[in-house]
């Protein structure tokens, strides 16, 4: 490519006017006195009509911003070239960001020598500015200038933006610390050690707010949202470094202890145990692992308990899968595998665990812990049917605690640990029926300490029992006192929902009604399946490049008419040429669309030379027929 050719890709070459000096022939002007530099005009009036440094502290006459440029008094007036006096003129400082190099003005050394008296109050004034008077002289400069074609140093940088006039205005540079910024206090770009925090879910995952006539027809509500999002991101999480579990056990992986390890762990019975997550290798499902500590197992029989109770499934029981013996951990220890709950918690975490002080009032107050009444009769009602069920298969849950009992939902429990001390225990068998009346008995002590919020109630029964009498119905003292009664015939599970009696009613009515809100919101997602595979049809059709050789297969035909329709949908602007993104809009339209009604609609093309007026049937006739013909080649 010739020279000439490769200029148009070159920067703009500078095109600031060369100040020369004045020929031989002529008698050079004489050395302004201090005293006439202040009638003398300002150089970058001559030049560019305007000088920014009017107001900081140039030494020399500037014509008033209304007038003309008028010449000042005393001087000659300037023609159309440069008048001798313009050598004396003050150095031109040109718009540069701070902290870059000053370029060298073109100006022989002779003129620099003559100027330099002037100049140098002017440069120093102008080098001790400070950022402020920078920014505010970028402010200046974009109310008032524009673009300047003889400047060479003042094109826009990157960063810059466009202002109201729709010139360039010079940001500020990226590189430069902010004020008071120390840099000797910075960190090296690798640090030692990195650390991460893990950042919370965005639960409700739309830009803009639902809008309020969707309330819940088309999406899952906020509570049930939220609480799935919190299940899925703890069944992802990981372990800690440096805690020396076992990689795999018995093809189960990714162990995440769910108690504390250290020296507060909990003993059940004899035996230390400690709660694990682990994700099964075969199916990829976590399960939860209850390992008691040092277990040596003497009789093999006695898994086979396990296996009985593996073949038990209730609503308000942990399900039981499997257990075994294992030396992963150093030592020899049982392994019990249950079903996983994610994001529950225990009856003592929920009601009996102390909880922190709230404000509330304008004052720090402590929270209480007593539980209402309806409540309790729904954990009654549940723990009872759950020990039914378990009773029923020949069975005892041998272990009702408040540390053992999930709440997996709202007001939602579930028996956990089961089948363990049948195995821990083997070696002391005991008569079925005192084991099954042990567990009402062990019933009664969980009501009283959740009525009593504390562990210790048992160890004052009497007390308990008052303050129960004194803050719950008399119904329930008296459920109470016939689970803490002496074991007899007459003390079964049956006597036990006698006495409920019709609170059974109502507990089964909140359960067929939170059915009922759980399909409910299943039809909103089935409604968003629907719309879904409208989106899928779009996406095969719209701006494919090619369809049995034909390059412009998806701009012809009926296809012509579905890019249409999905600018009517999606790219719809307002009177100023802004996007609509209007969720409510899209819904309307794709459900019309997938119900084919007869409301006509106009479709403009993009050049807006052509429209055309169809119906969302005639619409979706165009989809159905362009989506065969796909799925037929």
């Amino acid at each position: 490519m010739a020279h000439g050719d490769m200029s148009f890709f070159s920067r703009p070459s500078s095109s600031a006017v060369k100040i020369s000096a004045p020929p031989s022939d002529e008698p050079s002007s004489p050395k302004p006195s201090k005293k006439d530099s202040t009638q003398r005009q300002c150089r970058n009036i001559l030049i560019y009509g305007h000088c920014k440094f009017q107001d900081k502290g140039c030494i020399y006459y500037h014509p008033p911003r209304d007038a003309p440029s008028p010449a000042p008094p005393d001087s000659p007036t300037p023609g159309p070239a440069l008048p001798a006096q313009a050598v004396n003129a003050p150095v031109f400082v040109p718009k540069i960001n701070p902290g870059s190099p000053t370029p060298a003005a073109a100006v022989p050394a002779s003129i620099q020598q003559q100027s330099s008296i002037s100049s140098d109050s002017s440069s120093e004034q102008s080098a001790s500015q400070p950022q402020a008077d920078f920014q505010s002289e970028q402010t200046q400069t974009s109310d008032g200038e524009q673009y300047d074609p003889y400047n060479p140093y003042s094109y826009p940088s990157h960063g810059g933006e466009a202002s109201d006039e729709g010139g360039q205005v010079l940001s500020m540079n990226p590189y430069d610390m902010p004020p008071g910024y120390d840099t000797a206090t910075l960190d090296p770009f690798y640090a030692p050690q990195m650390t991460y925090h893990s950042q919370p879910l965005n639960y409700h995952l739309y830009s803009l707010p639902r809008p309020d006539t969707l309330a819940h027809r088309y999406f899952v509500s906020d509570d049930i949202r939220e609480e799935l999002q919190k299940r899925s991101e703890i069944i992802h999480t990981v372990p800690p470094a440096g805690l020396g579990l076992p990689e795999e056990l018995q093809g189960y992986h990714t162990l995440v202890p769910l108690e504390t390890i250290g020296a507060d762990r909990r003993k059940f019975g004899s035996w230390y145990s400690t709660v694990y997550r682990a994700t099964n290798s075969s199916d990829g499902v976590t399960y939860v692992l209850r390992r008691a500590e040092n277990f040596r197992l003497t009789q093999p029989v006695a898994l086979t308990r396990i296996e009985a109770w593996s073949r038990l499934r209730h609503p308000n029981l942990v399900s039981v899968h499997e257990a075994f013996t294992t030396r992963a951990f150093n030592d020899s220890s049982l392994v019990v595998v249950y079903d996983d709950h994610p994001n529950a918690q225990t009856l003592y975490d929920a009601h009996i665990k102390a909880k922190p002080p709230q404000f509330q009032g304008g004052r720090l107050q402590a929270q209480s812990n007593r539980i209402a009444e309806r409540t309790l009769w729904s954990y009654i009602i549940q723990i009872a049917n759950a020990i039914k069920a378990v009773h029923d298969a020949g069975l005892a849950v041998r272990l009702i605690d408040a540390t053992k009992i999930l709440v997996t939902g709202k007001n939602r429990v579930r028996l956990g640990s089961c089948g363990i001390v049948d195995v821990l225990m083997h070696d002391m068998p005991a008569e079925i029926s005192f084991l099954q009346q042990d567990d009402l008995t062990m019933l009664g002590g969980l009501i009283i300490q959740l009525c009593s919020g504390t562990m210790s109630a048992m160890n004052h029964l009497q007390k308990a029992v008052e303050a129960l009498g004194r803050n719950y119905s008399s119904d329930l003292k008296s459920v109470v006192l016939f689970l803490i009664s002496k074991p007899g015939t007459h003390k079964t599970v049956g006597q036990l929902f006698d006495m409920i009696g019709s609170r059974l009613l109502t507990e089964l009515d909140e359960s067929q009604n939170a059915v009922d809100r759980l399909e409910s919101e299943l039809m909103s997602e089935l409604e968003n399946g629907r719309l879904v595979r409208l989106l899928c049809k779009f996406g095969f059709i719209n701006e494919r490049p090619e369809h049995n050789h034909e390059t412009r297969w998806s701009e012809t035909g009926d296809r012509y008419i579905v890019k249409l329709f999905r600018d009517y949908v999606f790219h719809q602007v307002d009177e100023v040429g802004r996007p609509v993104v209007n969720l409510t809009h899209v819904l309307t339209c794709l459900n019309k669309l997938d119900a084919g009604t007869d409301e006509r609609i106009m479709l403009v093309s993009r050049d807006e030379q052509s429209c055309l007026v169809v119906s969302y049937r005639e619409v979706k006739a165009c989809i159905e027929s362009a989506f065969s013909e796909l799925t037929r080649s």
